[in-house]
């Protein structure tokens, strides 16, 4: 029987950098949802197809012109959108200002949560997003949720940001960060909470392999 792993969180809270790394320490497949949300909201800016102001009836009109892939590259996932390999764009503050909009649309979500599900048939995965453990995989065998303070989010976005953009400034993360949780939270669709049998972690005051550890030992325990 396939074993599912929920890792859910607000954003830089560390929960795609743990999912890696349970995935590969259990050798269970990867998947990191919030990558595909963030495909889309590339596609729909490169596309000139309006995010803002939105217009959801355009954005909807071309979902069927999206399919998706994944593959393996080294120790990575590279997720690849319509057979081009958009990761080196999806973590671009353009994306990032975006992409809650476009996780907010019910559509949006009905799409690529058929997809999360269809993409990890008959695999033992780890799963990272906003609503991996209370929508897309409800019975998932253990469920956590990662949680930090604002500015240690921000600080750890911006050290990662700052390698590809100099010129990026700390206080627009930090923005950036405040005003993707208030969306999450609050949006009507899949917001952005802990599942009432998950485990909730503040990850403020550990460091990476700190988390990893309790982690894997409460999996493995």
């Amino acid at each position: 029987m396939k074993q599912i792993i929920a890792i859910d969180g607000h954003a830089a809270s560390g929960k795609s950098t743990q999912a890696k790394r349970i995935a590969k320490a259990l050798g269970y497949t990867y998947i990191d949802s919030g990558s595909m949300y963030r495909a889309l909201t590339y596609y729909f800016i490169k596309n000139n197809i309006l995010v803002d102001p939105i217009n959801i009836k355009s954005i909807i009109k071309n979902l069927k012109n999206i399919v998706f892939d994944f593959k393996t590259a080294g120790n990575s996932q590279v997720i690849l959108l319509n057979g081009k390999n958009v990761e080196p764009y999806i973590r671009n503050m353009d994306v990032s200002e975006n992409v809650s909009k476009i996780a907010a649309i019910p559509e949006i979500r009905t799409f690529l949560v058929k997809i999360q599900r269809e993409v990890s048939e008959n695999l033992n995965i780890v799963m990272d997003g906003r609503d991996i453990g209370t929508v897309v995989f409800p019975h998932a065998n253990k469920k956590f949720f990662l949680k930090a303070s604002d500015s240690i989010r921000a600080r750890r976005r911006f050290e990662e940001l700052k390698k590809v953009d100099k010129n990026i400034k700390f206080s627009k993360v930090l923005e950036n960060i405040i005003s993707r949780d208030f969306e999450d939270t609050s949006r009507s669709t899949s917001p952005l909470k802990p599942a009432n049998d998950a485990i909730i972690i503040d990850t403020s005051t550990y460091n990476e392999t700190q988390v990893f550890n309790k982690l894997i030992s409460i999996i493995k325990g």
